[in-house]
């Protein structure tokens, strides 16, 4: 059995960490408000402007436009959307494992390079043989200081432009999207090529176009890679901060409990010290009578 003093510091040292992880909990609680507003806000405009894509590309040739050209897929660019910071239980991990399953399933014959926009995601895939891409894009995990989409566009343009250059025959985003507090879904999503969304049908409306549909769809792509982007982005950062609420909620349920206990040792190991010191006294006085 333990020594007061040791249970005494275990103590100590669990009541800080409790503190610790209950202080964490609020601070991500309020940063994920902020967020999972952002994201509701932005969704809906995402939505409608694949909407109006969908649209007036379903009645196009899926081939035309640069950012629609179907290759064999030799080279692929895998986008991994990761937090900067730790202690949000499973987030990282599942995005990762997301990624290295669909290397193994389905890119197994292609060349593989990697752009992590988080330092975790990172720090694993450095690790690995794989190749860095665009390291003239400086560091990406400023992208989630102050987010915006001023910010975000320009990596989006230069992957668009690696795309349109050859350099990539498929590019994929890996992210956590945001649901609730407690849950987040992993997303794998096709970035480019450009593909129109299964079940989309041509409008029936007869609308006369201005500029011309193809010069709209021209215009409207850029404009939808781009927000598509920002979004996995908007959306990976309240799941960061959701994860991260929830996993020091636990961590602060599971430090409550762990005191308990301790205290609970501590009362028993201090009743049993307080029983031999009696019973020595007690030994000692009937010595000393005999």
């Amino acid at each position: 059995m333990p020594s007061l003093k040791e249970v005494r510091n275990r103590i100590t040292s669990v009541s800080s960490t409790q503190q610790i992880t209950s202080a964490m909990k609020m601070v991500s609680a309020a940063k994920l408000r902020r967020a999972q507003d952002a994201i509701t806000q932005m969704r809906p405009y995402a939505q409608k402007l694949r909407e109006i894509l969908e649209n007036l590309s379903a009645s196009l040739d899926s081939s035309e436009g640069v950012y629609s050209r179907k290759r064999d897929v030799k080279k692929v660019l895998l986008v991994v959307i990761t937090s900067n910071r730790g202690l949000c239980g499973g987030f990282n991990s599942s995005v990762i494992k997301k990624a290295v399953a669909d290397i193994r399933d389905n890119y197994s014959n292609a060349q593989i390079s990697y752009l992590a926009i988080g330092k975790k995601g990172g720090d694993f895939f450095r690790k690995t043989k794989y190749t860095a891409a665009f390291p003239e894009l400086g560091n990406t995990n400023e992208l989630f200081d102050g987010m915006t989409y001023a910010k975000t566009a320009p990596v989006a343009e230069r992957i668009m432009k690696s795309f349109a250059d050859g350099e990539f025959d498929k590019v994929v985003l890996y992210y956590n999207q945001f649901k609730n507090a407690a849950v987040q879904i992993t997303q794998a999503e096709s970035f480019l090529p450009v593909e129109p969304t299964k079940g989309a049908k041509a409008s029936k409306a007869d609308y006369i176009f201005e500029p011309r549909k193809e010069e709209i769809v021209q215009d409207l792509i850029p404009r939808s890679l781009k927000t598509q982007l920002y979004k996995g982005l908007l959306d990976s950062f309240a799941s960061e901060h959701g994860a991260r609420m929830t996993a020091m909620h636990k961590a602060t349920d599971n430090a409550k409990e762990l005191l308990k206990n301790l205290k609970i040792s501590y009362n028993k190991a201090r009743q049993t010290a307080i029983t031999n010191e009696i019973l020595e006294i007690v030994g000692g006085a009937e010595a000393l009578k005999g």
